[in-house]
């Protein structure tokens, strides 16, 4: 699976001059459970490696990336990376749009922004349905982004339910979707952050899996350790391509 090797100012200057000319792209803000899943299965694989760009959320990606060759890799995570485009877009004049989380969730998360970003236009919100989407209710959803003139999508549903909703709406939606997970929920104040040095040291998931075990014990658990494997076997040229 591919992972671009960026930073901050690389990801987000590249975001908005897409939004800018208002093309059709889509951005996936990738951890070590985007590149298990790609392992295994290969539609998957395929919506990753299609990606318009693919950010180290991570530091198991950064670590990775920096051992492949890539030295100057950082860390470009969603809830991070999502103020970081919504100030330029409100100093540029860029309308946003929001699409994923809960009714609630949204709301405070609408007025989180707000409240940081006075000049920021969100010119569409939607909480969609816990469960596949008529071919009614997507042909609307098309039809509403469109005419709301959002030019950057966050999309904030969960991995890999976001990124096929992505490749599903590329070249049907003129905005630049942003795959960013959890980020509403941190940001709106529902779910808390690791503390800092537990995300720079890349012990992130073991406060994530406290505080969410029912729900992320098999991403942890079970993908973290086979990603250390394969990634291990694939430095010592042992299968895998580097």
């Amino acid at each position: 699976m591919r992972v671009d090797a960026l930073n901050y100012d690389e990801a987000s200057d590249q975001i908005l001059r897409w939004a800018s000319a208002g093309e059709s792209r889509y951005v996936s803000v990738a951890t070590v459970n985007n590149v298990m899943e790609a392992h295994d299965d290969p539609e998957f694989m395929r919506i990753m490696n299609h990606a318009d760009m693919v950010t180290s959320d991570g530091m198991p990606l950064v670590w990775g990336l920096r051992r492949l060759g890539c030295p100057a890799a950082e860390r470009v995570y969603g809830p991070d990376l999502t103020p970081v485009l919504c100030a330029e877009a409100a100093q540029r004049g860029i309308p946003i749009g929001l699409y994923g989380g809960a009714p609630d969730v949204l709301d405070d998360l609408s007025a989180v922004l707000e409240r940081r970003f006075p000049e920021l236009n969100i010119a569409y919100k939607l909480s969609p349905p816990f469960r596949v989407l008529t071919e009614e209710e997507d042909r609307q959803i098309i039809h509403d982004i469109w005419a709301s003139k959002a030019r950057i999508l966050f999309i904030g549903l969960s991995t890999p339910k976001q990124e096929r909703f992505m490749i599903a709406h590329r070249d049907k939606v003129d905005a630049v979707m942003v795959g960013v997970g959890a980020a509403f929920d941190f940001l709106a104040g529902r779910k808390r952050q690791a503390p800092l040095a537990m995300q720079k040291s890349g012990t992130e998931w073991l406060f994530r899996l406290v505080m969410e075990p029912r729900r992320l014990w098999r991403r942890y658990l079970y993908r973290n350790p086979r990603f250390m494997a394969l990634f291990g076997a694939q430095l010592l040229g042992v299968g895998g391509q580097r």
